[in-house]
């Protein structure tokens, strides 16, 4: 497995930046819409985070609403519902809580102090886990990778939510905005998205400066990856992580492949082709729309067949300057269908492949990027991703 999964943050806030009001009841930012978007990305994931306050004062459930998305993740092979994970300080949790409900794993962390009162305070109702003291998400994230959770959706609060960011910790981030304000009368009591104030220091000691790599930094900032309207909402999706936009559009093609439906025969891939702009063009993965489906022309399709939907003919000119992301180099040699993966992409234009993962010699040669780089195309390799590509298809060639 790779050293931590794949981190997905997922907020809504009011105009003015709010998670919640200051009231006892928590406040309902999304609409309808907005709430199915959230249902979708928690079937696509491997467990669910929240904070012990969160859990304490909103007492979510943490479930799968939609019996067909609940369905497709059980032919799968998966449970219905994702794991439910928590961390406290203290140990200060309700059994009788929604979260420690019967229907999905429940995954306590605590700070070493606090494992006394946990454990006497929940029982059985949950697996309880030291995670140091004080607590440190990178051991959460390294224990949570070790039970083959790939990827993880952090729902919040505001504190936990901050402290991904801070510690650079996130992969992807969704910020769903509301078209209001909420102006409480006293902010300094009601939770906002913000980063943690660093700790004081002595007036004698310079004032610490984000680190290069965190998305705090303005010389640093996140990538947007989408902009998209949900009924009267707006939906932000960026990318985040070293690396820059190379590699956190690399991390998203990487995991886009968890996505495939499972094969015995066939790697699964996933790809992401972005214009000069930034701009994100298409996405695809191995096996989507049908079984010997490839991830670089599925995404290709889906870009002709949405300029076909407009009545525009031939190829889309955005592609002349963009770039195509995949988690294993595109193939230069296949049997289930006439044309590779190096061919389309030369045929469409495309200048420019970066990949994570080399092809071993399991069903091909493996010799995609040096096909390209003879057809004049640049290739970019990135092996420091190539493992958790590899471990998506652990089940082809072992851990």
């Amino acid at each position: 497995m790779p050293p931590r999964p794949y981190v997905l943050l997922s907020c809504a806030t009011s105009a003015d930046g709010y998670l919640d009001d200051a009231s006892p009841r928590r406040l309902i930012l999304s609409g309808p819409a907005d709430l199915d978007r959230v249902d979708e990305v928690r079937a696509g994931s491997d467990a669910i985070m929240v904070g012990a306050q969160t859990v304490r004062k909103d007492n979510p459930r943490l479930l799968i609403r939609d019996p067909r998305r609940r369905a497709r993740r059980a032919a799968r092979g998966l449970p219905e519902h994702p794991a439910r994970v928590t961390l406290t300080g203290t140990g200060d949790l309700d059994p009788r809580a929604n979260f420690f409900a019967p229907g999905a794993p429940r995954l306590v962390y605590c700070a070493t102090p606090a494992l006394s009162r946990a454990q006497a305070t929940l029982g059985d109702s949950a697996v309880l886990i030291d995670a140091g003291d004080p607590l440190s998400l990178d051991v959460i994230l390294e224990d949570l990778a070790k039970r083959s959770v790939a990827r993880l959706l952090v729902e919040g609060g505001a504190q936990l939510l901050g402290e991904f960011l801070a510690q650079d910790l996130a992969d992807e981030f969704h910020l769903a905005i509301a078209p209001f304000f909420l102006a409480p009368p006293d902010p300094n009591t009601t939770p906002r998205l913000n980063l943690p104030t660093p700790t004081p220091t002595p007036t004698s000691t310079p004032t610490p400066t984000p680190t290069p790599t965190s998305p705090s930094s303005p010389s640093n900032p996140m990538t947007l990856a989408e902009a998209r309207r949900v009924e009267e909402m707006v939906l932000l999706r960026y990318l985040l992580g070293p690396g820059g936009p190379d590699h956190r559009f690399l991390r998203w093609a990487i995991d886009l492949s968890r996505l495939c439906p499972p094969s015995a025969s066939a790697f699964s891939v996933g790809a992401v082709i972005v214009g000069e702009d930034g701009e994100v063009l298409a996405t695809g993965f191995s096996r989507e729309q049908e079984d010997h489906d490839h991830a670089e022309e599925v995404a290709l399709r889906k870009l002709a067949l949405r300029k076909e939907a407009l009545g525009k003919l031939g190829p889309d000119p955005r592609l002349r300057h963009a770039t195509i992301y995949s988690s294993l180099v595109p193939c230069g040699a296949r049997a289930s269908r006439p044309l590779t993966c190096v061919q389309h992409i030369v045929a469409a234009g495309i200048p420019r492949v970066v990949f994570a993962w080399r092809e071993p010699a399991l069903f091909t040669a493996g010799e995609g990027a040096d096909q390209l780089r003879a057809a004049g195309v640049a290739v970019t390799e990135v092996p420091e991703l190539a493992g958790r590509a590899r471990a998506v298809n652990a089940h082809l060639v072992g851990r």
